[in-house]
């Protein structure tokens, strides 16, 4: 290999279920082996070369540099190493040994994680891979799994949700409300919640208060959930696919009012397998496959030591 050549990326066994270890490296989660029989889609080896720091931001045009209160440092974001000491500041989000299954079918396989606070974190996978099972057990909807969860040393339960925004992968609201309806039961359920910044933001995405949800397309609904969402006062957010099914001009009004709407001092969460879209805007990068976290890091050292944009490196990984 030579000096200007990417490294070779670490990647979960292929023969998932043999017993066979995971190669173990700095930053990568190593896992045992999930039971036999269960398939599962496995990264590729390979990488697509052609890496520049200044990376293209999406083509919808979104670049987090002209919004200043993204303020995040990138090396406060740094993840610690498996086989290292953790940092001093207590962890925001702590999952060890997590489990949990559908009946034979598993959603996550004894998986780590630990992301210090502040700052975007992208959770990245094809779909499948246990993004939004993660993210469920972090809000609190799943609690029959197996393993520690904590967030800000808290386990999932009524208290850790006063803290926490969840976004889920399917709309709660209800068709027959307004916006302006729902702002308001925001306001009767959620302490933290600010209706003004709620209406703030209802206004940057152009969207009609007093019209019903079912009047709306499937973008303008999207909008509304995340100004929702965004108007909580909240320590963690968790995101699961804010952009999904959505065109290139409203993820772009999406991550735009994401960033708006983003407190630098907590931490959020976004689940997506569109890369591309969200690499602008994420300082940590978390990589899933199989039910596993097997791939932590600081987004531009990643970047930086794998020669290619992240993705670059998520395709490279799943192709």
């Amino acid at each position: 290999m030579t000096e200007n050549q990417p490294n070779q990326f670490p990647t979960p066994s292929p023969n998932l279920g043999s017993g066979n270890p995971i190669a173990a490296e700095p930053g990568l989660q190593t896992q045992p082996s999930v039971a036999p029989n269960q398939q599962f889609f496995a990264p590729n080896p390979g990488i697509q070369p052609g890496y520049t720091t200044n990376f293209p931001y999406p083509e919808s045009g979104f670049n987090p540099q002209q919004h200043p209160q993204h303020q995040t440092n990138h090396h406060s974001q740094q993840l610690p190493n498996q086989g290292g000491s953790t940092p001093a500041q207590v962890s925001a989000i702590n999952l060890s040994g997590v489990s949990k299954f559908y009946g034979n079918q598993p959603g996550l396989v004894n998986a780590n994680l630990n992301l210090p606070n502040g700052g975007i974190v992208g959770l990245l996978g094809p779909n499948g891979c246990g993004k939004t099972t993660l993210l469920k057990i972090l809000a609190g909807v799943i609690t029959d799994y197996e393993g520690e969860v904590r967030l800000f040393q808290t386990a999932p339960s009524p208290e850790s949700k006063r803290f926490t925004s969840y976004l889920p992968d399917s709309s709660l609201l209800a068709d027959s409300i307004t916006p302006l309806d729902a702002i308001e039961q925001y306001g009767d359920f959620f302490s933290d919640f600010d209706g003004s910044k709620a209406k703030e933001l209802m206004h940057f995405l152009q969207l009609p208060l007093e019209r019903k949800l079912s009047a709306m397309s499937k973008g303008m609904r999207e909008k509304a959930q995340i100004a929702l969402i965004m108007s909580r006062n909240a320590k963690v957010y968790l995101l699961d696919e804010p952009i999904s099914g959505v065109d290139p001009a409203a993820r772009q009004v999406i991550l735009e009012t994401i960033i708006k709407g983003f407190n630098p001092e907590s931490l959020m969460i976004i689940s997506t397998h569109l890369i591309s879209d969200i690499e602008p805007i994420i300082n940590t990068a978390v990589f899933m496959s199989a039910g596993q976290v097997f791939l932590t890091g600081d987004a531009d050292e990643l970047r930086q030591k794998y020669q290619t944009s992240l993705d670059g490196l998520f395709r490279g990984m799943y192709r």
